[in-house]
């Protein structure tokens, strides 16, 4: 097989790991949700420890590309998109990561009678979801004029965060004795809406791709990431 063939069948393979990294991804953030929803903590931990398993997906693409970078020296476009894959990998494992995070909430809260905002929980996950199964396939597709309006419904996610920032303070004002509670709530918003905004920067690599030039396709201010205590 010549070289090139080679390579352009290598990519196509590694296309296919991401799209499964982003099923994995998806699958992570479903489970977190309904096992918050129905305080499933059995559930909640095997999101917790699946986790695990997002980790290797992307530690083996990541190795398979860089194998790529030192065996196939790709030029130009190739390049482009390679490097891409890089960044693109870790995005998803980051989203596993807030999967993950809201897993733990779950588990913390346990039955700890609480008011939870899920429709509009599970709307910023319905809708961050939606947007990442786009922004993938407009990756893998090179489509970057699609890639270009998905970041749009990224305000439609910060609308729903505010509107449940604003119920879980309420919440926290006719209770007081519910803070804690109220404060890993919040987490679980953070974390859908910075989901949301990881899949802004998967368009801007797409982007990236076909122009070779990185831009800001929306503008998101850098927040804080990390869950507390979150290894």
């Amino acid at each position: 097989m010549a070289s090139r063939d080679r390579l352009t069948q290598q990519v196509s393979h590694l296309q296919d790991e991401i799209l499964l990294l982003g099923q994995m991804v998806e699958q992570a953030t479903q489970k977190a949700m309904d096992s918050l929803r129905t305080r499933d903590t059995r559930l909640a931990r095997e999101v917790y420890e699946h986790d695990l398993q997002i980790n290797e997906k992307r530690f083996a693409i990541e190795n398979a590309i860089l194998i790529l970078f030192a065996t196939q020296q790709p030029m130009a476009r190739d390049l482009r998109q390679l490097a891409a894959m890089l960044e693109v990998s870790t995005e998803l494992e980051r989203m596993g990561d807030y999967a993950k995070g809201i897993a733990k909430v779950t588990l913390r809260l346990g039955t700890f009678d609480i008011p939870i905002p899920m429709q509009e929980l599970d709307d910023m996950a319905r809708l961050s979801m939606t947007m990442l199964q786009k922004s993938l396939q407009a990756f893998v597709d090179g489509d970057h004029r699609l890639a270009m309006t998905i970041p749009q419904q990224d305000n439609e996610v910060d609308q729903l965060y505010n509107q449940v920032h604003h119920k879980l303070i309420e919440t926290m004002i006719a209770n007081p004795e519910t803070i804690d509670q109220v404060n890993l709530l919040m987490w679980v918003a953070h974390n859908l809406e910075r989901a949301a905004d990881r899949v802004t920067n998967i368009c801007e690599r797409t982007v990236f791709i076909a122009t070779g030039e990185m831009m800001e396709v929306d503008y998101t201010d850098d927040e804080s990431e990390d869950f507390p205590d979150e290894e």
